[in-house]
C-alpha cells in the first residue's frame, strides 16, 4: 500500500508512546524502511499514474479507482480525478462505490447460477423451458442454460423498449417472448435477455429474489458490505452518478434502462459495489472459496461450443471482442469482465493477479468509451508487476483454448490438442490425396450447398476450385440451389459466378430433373458431397501429443 491508513498512525502513536518501549528506539530505522517501501512501489506504477492522470486531463473520464492485487496481496489502491462533474464537482475516493452495470451478470447472477448448480438443482446442458416453461416460445424450446451463459443462444441484444413499458413483469414477459435472431448456438451474441432470463431462474428455482439470494450466499460470506443492488439512501454520497435521464442525474439508481424498468434488480444489471468490495470477491475466486474449486474453474475456462471463435467462461469472458480489459501481456487463461458505465474486471489465476477498474464514464452526459483506457491500464500494471508465466503454462492454455494473439477473438482451431475437422478440412490438410499420385489432374464433381464451408468459412467450391491435382469440373446443387436461397422445383442450371464452374441442378419437377446428367458424370473421376446433415458429410477426430 502507497499511503498509510487514519487506523494505522492512531495504532502507531499509541504503541510509540511509553519513552522505553521497543518500538519507539527502532522508530527511526523503520520510518526509513516505510518511506522506501512506498517509494519503490510508485517507482514502479509511474506509468500507470501517469496514464490514469492524463486519461482525467484529457476528459477521457471524471475520475477512477484502480486496484491491483498480487500473490494474496492488495499492491495497489488509488483514486483519480473527479466523482462527479455535475451537478457541482466532488473529488473521487477510494471508496466510491460505482453502477457496475453489466458486471451484475459475472459478480452476482452466473455466481447464482452456478451455485444451484453445485447444489445439483440446475444442470447446465438443461433446456431452460425445463424450469421456466414460459421461455419456451417462439422457437426457444431447445435453448439451454449454457448457452445463454456464455451468449450463444441467438437472442437479440435486449428486450423491445418501446412502446413505454415498465414492472419486473412485464420485462420477463418480454424477455419469455423473445426469439432468436440467430439460429442458437451458431455464434456468439451478447444479449441482456440471456441473463434476464437466468436472474429469472435463479428466483424460479431458488424461491428467494435474486438480490436476497445473492446477498445471502455471495456478498454476506464474502463480508461485501458495500455491494447489492438497490443501494440504500445513506450509500447516495459515496456513489458515483451516472448520466442525466428526463433532466434528473441518476445516483444510485441503476443506469440501464431496461434493468430501471423492471424495478433495479435484473439478472443483466443493477448491482452496486465499491473497489475495495470487488477485491474481496477477486481474492476469493482466485483463493477458490464461496463455490467449490471445481465449480470455479468450470465458470473461468472456456466453455462456449467447440468450434467458435469467440471464448466464453459460464458468465466470464475469456478472449471476445470485449476482452480489451485483458490488456497486451496478461497471459492467456486469465477471465473477467466490463459494464457499460465504465466498470471492468480482470483476473488472472495464472499469475495470481486481478486488476479491478471503476470509472462512470457515461457521466454527465454519456457517449464516452473505456475500452482504450482499460487495455492501457491492464499493461501497463502487467509491466509493473513483471509478470511471468513458464512455458508449460503458456502450451497448457494455448492447448486448452487455441488462443493466437494476433487473431483476437478468431482462434485458430488447429491451434487445439483435440479438434474435430469437417470432411474438407481433413482434405485441405491432407493435400487433397484422393488419388494415387501419378501426375494425372483428376475431374471432379462437388455435390453442396450453402451449408458446405470450411473452419476458416471459405465455401468448399472455392476451395475445390484451387486444390492441386484436381480441377472442380461440375457442381450438383440441390434442393433449394447451391445458394440455398430458392424455393421452387424449377431450378434451372447455371454457372457458379465466383469459379465460373457450371452448376447443374438436382432438384426438378420430374424425375429426369432429380438426376444428374450421364454424359457429366461420364467425364468425372469423383464427385464429393458435403451437405450438412445429409449424412454425407464426414468427420474424424484427430489428437497430438
Amino acid at each position: 500500500m502507497v499511503e498509510w491508513s487514519e487506523e494505522l498512525r492512531t495504532r502507531t502513536a499509541s504503541l510509540t508512546a511509553h519513552p522505553n518501549s521497543l518500538l519507539r528506539r527502532c522508530l527511526p530505522a523503520l520510518l526509513l524502511l516505510a518511506c522506501y517501501l512506498p517509494a519503490r512501489a510508485q517507482d514502479r506504477f509511474q506509468t500507470v499514474d501517469a496514464i490514469l492522470q492524463q486519461a482525467v486531463d484529457e476528459g477521457e473520464v471524471p475520475g477512477a479507482v484502480l486496484e491491483v492485487g498480487h500473490d494474496g496481496q492488495l499492491v495497489y489502491r488509488k483514486a483519480f480525478g473527479e466523482r462527479a462533474l455535475e451537478p457541482r464537482r466532488e473529488a473521487m475516493t477510494v471508496d466510491t462505490i460505482f453502477d457496475l452495470a453489466s458486471m451484475t451478470k459475472p459478480v452476482a447472477t452466473a455466481m447464482c447460477v452456478m451455485r444451484l448448480v453445485q447444489l445439483g438443482q440446475v444442470r447446465l446442458n438443461e433446456p431452460v423451458a425445463h424450469y421456466l416453461p414460459q421461455f419456451g416460445q417462439n422457437g426457444k424450446q431447445d435453448i439451454t442454460v449454457r448457452q445463454l451463459m456464455t451468449h450463444f443462444s441467438g437472442l437479440g441484444p435486449d428486450v423491445d423498449l418501446k412502446p413505454r413499458w415498465d414492472g419486473k413483469q412485464e420485462g420477463l414477459r418480454r424477455a419469455y417472448a423473445a426469439a432468436p435472431v440467430i439460429p442458437p448456438g451458431s455464434a456468439f451474441s451478447y444479449s441482456d435477455i440471456n441473463y434476464i432470463v437466468l436472474g429469472a431462474l435463479v428466483e424460479k428455482v431458488s424461491g428467494m429474489p435474486l438480490d436476497q439470494y445473492a446477498q445471502k450466499y455471495i456478498f454476506q460470506p464474502l463480508g461485501m458490505t458495500e455491494t447489492r443492488f438497490l443501494p440504500p439512501a445513506s450509500w447516495r454520497p459515496r456513489i458515483a452518478p451516472t448520466q442525466y435521464v428526463n433532466g434528473v442525474m441518476l445516483r444510485g439508481v441503476v443506469h440501464d434502462s431496461t434493468a430501471r424498468r423492471m424495478g433495479g434488480v435484473a439478472g443483466h444489471a443493477g448491482l452496486f459495489s465499491s473497489a475495495d468490495d470487488l477485491a474481496k470477491f477477486a481474492q476469493a475466486l482466485l483463493d477458490e472459496k464461496i463455490l467449490t474449486p471445481g465449480i470455479l474453474r468450470k465458470m473461468e475456462t472456456p466453455q462456449q461450443p467447440p468450434n467458435a471463435a469467440v471464448l466464453r467462461g459460464l458468465g466470464w469472458d475469456i478472449d471476445s471482442p470485449y476482452s480489451s480489459n485483458r490488456g497486451e501481456l496478461l497471459p492467456v487463461g486469465s477471465f473477467g469482465h466490463t459494464g457499460f458505465t465504465g466498470t471492468s474486471i480482470w483476473i488472472d489465476p495464472v499469475t495470481r493477479t486481478y486488476i479491478i477498474l471503476l470509472t462512470n464514464v457515461v457521466h454527465p452526459r454519456g457517449g464516452r468509451s473505456a475500452v482504450s483506457l482499460r487495455a492501457r491500464v491492464a499493461t501497463a500494471v502487467t509491466e509493473a508487476l513483471d509478470l511471468k508465466v513458464n512455458e508449460q503454462e503458456k502450451l497448457r492454455w494455448a492447448a486448452i483454448t487455441g488462443y493466437n494473439e494476433t487473431e483476437t477473438a478468431a482462434r485458430r482451431l488447429q491451434a487445439r490438442n483435440g479438434r474435430t475437422l469437417a470432411g474438407i478440412d481433413v482434405l485441405e490438410a491432407r493435400g487433397f490425396n484422393l488419388f494415387p499420385k501419378g501426375g494425372k489432374e483428376h475431374k471432379i464433381g462437388l455435390l453442396t450447398n450453402q451449408t458446405g464451408v470450411d473452419a476458416a468459412g471459405r465455401r468448399t467450391i472455392d476451395v475445390l476450385a484451387r486444390a492441386p491435382g484436381l480441377e472442380l469440373a461440375a457442381i450438383f446443387s440441390p434442393e433449394h440451389g447451391a445458394t440455398g436461397a430458392l424455393d421452387t422445383d424449377k431450378i434451372g442450371n447455371s454457372r457458379d459466378a465466383a469459379t465460373g464452374v457450371p452448376v447443374y441442378s438436382v432438384y426438378g419437377a420430374g424425375d429426369a430433373a432429380k438426376r444428374p446428367p450421364l454424359e457429366v458424370l461420364r467425364g468425372l473421376d469423383a464427385v464429393l458431397v458435403d451437405l450438412q446433415d445429409a449424412g454425407a458429410r464426414f468427420y474424424t477426430y484427430e489428437t497430438t501429443v
